[in-house]
C-alpha cells in the first residue's frame, strides 16, 4: 500500500564467503523461497531484489551474490560499491569456511565504510551431525567483531528471512536517524565519528540467533 509521502529506500546487502557455503541459495531462498539442490557455482555476480515493509515505508533491497573463488577478484571493488549492508556466510560443516571469515571482513573494511551493517552467517545448520564449527565459536568472533551472529539453513530456510530482515532493520535505522534527526545528526557526526567507524553503535546493540543450539 502506497502512503502519501512515503519515502522509498533501496539498500545494496552483498553476501560473501568462500566457494560452495550456499550463498547463492541463502538468496534465492529469501528472494524466491526456492533451493536449488544442483545448485552450480556462480560465475561473476548476480542479485536479486526483494520488497520489506519496515514501518509503513517501502524498503528494497538488492541483495548482491558473487563467486567465493579467487579467479572472480577483478569483480570486487565494483561488487562492494555503495553496499549498506553485508552478511559473511561460513558453512558449519567446514571449518577452512569458518578460517576464512576474518580475511573476508577485510576485504569489506578494505572497500566498503566501516558503517556496513555487518552479520555473520552460519549457514547449513541441519548438517548438525557433521558440525565442524560450534555455535559458541560463531558467537565468539561476531562478538569480537562487532557483528550480528545467526545460524542458518537455506535447505530447510530456518533463520534466512530473520537473517536478512536483522540487516535491513538495521540498515533503516541508521537511514531514519540521518533523516529523522538530519540536523543534529550533522552536529553529533564529529562527535560520534570515531565510535561510528568502531562499530560501536552495531555491537551495543548486537544480537544473538541460533537455530540449532539446544
Amino acid at each position: 500500500m502506497e502512503e502519501g509521502g512515503g519515502e522509498e529506500y533501496l539498500f545494496k546487502i552483498v553476501v560473501i564467503g568462500d566457494s560452495a557455503v550456499g550463498k547463492s541459495n541463502l538468496l534465492s531462498r529469501f528472494a524466491r523461497d526456492e533451493f536449488d539442490h544442483n545448485s552450480k557455482a556462480t560465475i561473476g555476480v548476480e542479485f536479486q531484489t526483494q520488497v520489506v515493509e519496515l514501518d509503513g515505508k517501502e524498503v528494497k533491497a538488492q541483495v548482491w551474490d558473487t563467486a567465493g573463488q579467487e579467479r572472480f577478484r577483478a569483480v570486487t571493488s565494483a561488487y562492494y560499491r555503495g553496499a549498506v549492508g553485508a552478511l559473511v556466510v561460513y558453512d558449519i560443516s567446514r571449518k577452512t569456511t569458518f578460517e576464512s571469515v576474518k580475511r573476508w571482513l577485510d576485504e569489506l573494511n578494505t572497500h566498503c565504510d566501516t558503517t556496513v551493517a555487518r552479520m555473520l552467517v552460519g549457514n547449513k545448520c541441519d548438517l548438525e551431525n557433521i558440525r565442524e564449527v560450534s555455535v559458541d565459536e560463531g558467537k565468539s568472533l561476531a562478538e569480537e567483531e562487532g557483528l550480528f551472529f545467526i545460524e542458518t539453513s537455506a535447505l530447510d530456510s530456518t533463520n534466512v528471512n530473520k537473517a536478512f530482515e536483522i540487516v535491513i532493520r538495521e540498515i533503516y535505522e541508521k537511514v531514519s536517524r540521518k533523516i529523522l534527526n538530519s540536523d543534529s545528526y550533522k552536529a553529533e557526526l564529529s562527535v560520534n565519528r570515531v565510535s561510528l567507524a568502531n562499530g560501536v553503535d552495531l555491537s551495543k546493540q548486537k544480537s544473538t540467533f541460533s537455530c540449532c543450539s539446544r
